[in-house]
């Protein structure tokens, strides 16, 4: 029995997974859902090999896992190098054979196949209530979690919330019916969880949060559905006025440190336990640099020019974006320090700065003038859903639903002081304060896991980033439909497992 599109791989990763990665976790969690689920340890392993199979490197542990987002302003990669599959998204070029953006996919859905192990059979566990419902509403928000970020990325999927057979090839469903099972995954996880703060685990503020967004989501492209702002609002006003999350860590403490006050969910990271995140460190690092040590950048992702160029004159931006690069001389102690646009670099553009330490210096040690070693795997957690997330949502929804409001402006303007920033200039029509919460929250988020990209899809703005692009990066083709580049192609491995589904529009 199966419980995704892909029956044979799935079955066959997990089994490869669970017998080689290290980390604690009882492979009885993973493969047989029926047999095994006994007692509350069997089922905190299959709650284990949920985030597992979510977090590796082959899910959302790498930069592959935001490859199909690189068409954003706040995304570019290398003109050369080994990056064709993120280059070719930044021309908005991709395609169906792209082996990066399989991660987008495989991630989420084998994170589905295990939530729905743990949804199908919880409660025949012998244990207490109060430990299986934890467990399930884990299951309930991580598979909520997993269909948003696939409807948002690929458009109709499959909705598939229990076993089916070996055989079954389910259709692909309407954008509709995924954002319907996501909410009411949602609202099942917000009656199961706690409102107890647990590093890793979501509660009751987490999918509220979460829920927030996706409403927010669902009042733009595709579905337009404008009444969904007040939903939005209103779950976002539910975690502000819990008053349990905040900004008081310094914007580059919460890039360098994990689960700090403002963290609402992240997953979790462990090199010793065979579980590193990628995204921190080596990838975010010029070509250019080298450490005394010979370790190197990778060059994988940076800003596009005009990006960094219209960011706002702040703290934040000074901790976001990373501008003198640090050459090593010939000596390999000593280093020559020059500008971002110097001829002497290779891309020359501007990096990102607040990816480069990862958690505690594990990814970049470094000293103003030189840099001691670069690593490419990290403790770092990488942060899902930020406070600030929740804030910006709720400005954005409550001016939306009606016009912007005393807390709309609120709510922007924490954002905006923990930034080094004035508060936001009263008055504004509701369409200019709106789009004061877009700027605000890309550079926010700048980089972050296709926040920016999302409200590109949503709003329906990509022409405009396009236009603005400098003439340096990464060329658009000629005749380009740009209208068909908001989601992406479903890969080709699973087209041809699908003889029925039809592919995306454009590719």
């Amino acid at each position: 029995m199966k419980t995704t599109y892909s029956i044979l791989t799935v079955i066959l990763s997990l089994m490869i997974f669970a017998g080689c990665q290290s980390l604690t976790e009882d492979p009885k969690g993973t493969l047989t859902p029926v047999t095994y689920f006994k007692t509350q340890s069997d089922l905190d392993a299959s709650v284990t090999a949920m985030y597992i199979r979510l977090a590796r490197d082959g899910g959302w542990g790498f930069t592959s896992k935001e490859t199909s987002y690189f068409g954003s302003d706040d995304y570019t990669t290398d003109p050369g190098l080994n990056k064709q599959d993120m280059r070719d998204f930044d021309k908005l070029a991709g395609g169906s054979t792209n082996q990066s953006m399989v991660s987008q996919w495989q991630g989420p859905w084998e994170t589905i196949y295990q939530a729905n192990n743990v949804i199908t059979n919880y409660d025949k566990v012998t244990s207490t209530a109060e430990l299986k419902n934890a467990s399930a509403g884990q299951a309930y928000f991580l598979r909520a979690l997993c269909y948003y970020y696939l409807v948002r990325t690929f458009g109709p999927v499959p909705v598939i919330l229990g076993t089916i057979d070996v055989n079954d090839r389910p259709p692909r469903d309407e954008v509709a019916k995924v954002y319907a099972a996501v909410i009411s995954d949602l609202q099942m996880a917000k009656t199961l969880l706690g409102t107890k703060l647990e590093q890793g685990k979501p509660n009751k503020y987490a999918a509220s949060s979460l829920l927030a967004d996706v409403y927010l989501n669902m009042a733009g492209w595709p579905l337009n559905q404008v009444s969904n702002y007040a939903l939005a609002a209103s779950e976002a006003k539910s975690v502000i006025d819990a008053n349990v999350y905040n900004l008081n860590t310094p914007y580059d403490k919460v890039f360098s440190t994990n689960n700090s006050t403002e963290s609402i969910f992240a997953l979790q990271y462990n090199i010793g336990g065979g579980l590193p995140n990628r995204r921190f460190g080596s990838s975010n690092i010029p070509l250019d640099e080298v450490a005394v040590d010979g370790s190197s950048g990778w060059d994988d992702v940076y800003p596009e020019i005009t990006f960094f160029q219209n960011a706002p004159k702040c703290t934040r931006t000074d901790l976001t974006f990373y501008t003198t690069l640090k050459l090593r001389q010939a000596d390999k102690t000593t280093f020559k320090l020059v500008p971002w646009s110097s001829a002497e670099t290779h891309a020359q553009h501007p990096y990102y700065k607040k990816f480069r330490a990862g958690l505690n210096g594990d990814g970049v040690k470094e000293t103003d003038t030189q840099l001691l070693s670069i690593q490419p795997s990290t403790n770092k957690a990488t942060d899902i859903i930020r406070y600030p997330l929740v804030l910006l949502c709720y400005a954005e929804a409550s001016a939306m639903a009606s016009a912007p409001t005393a807390d709309s402006y609120a709510a922007i303007n924490l954002v905006r002081k923990r930034a080094g920033l004035a508060d936001l200039a009263p008055g504004l029509s509701q369409t200019a304060f709106r789009d004061a919460v877009v700027y605000e929250r890309a550079y926010e988020f700048a980089g972050e896991f296709g926040v920016r990209w999302f409200d590109i899809v949503r709003l329906q703005i990509l022409p405009q980033v396009i236009a603005s692009r400098n003439t340096v990066e990464n060329p658009v083709p000629t005749g380009t439909n740009i209208s068909q580049k908001y989601i992406a192609p479903i890969p080709y491995t699973e087209m041809v497992r699908n003889p029925e589904w039809q592919q995306n529009a454009g590719y």
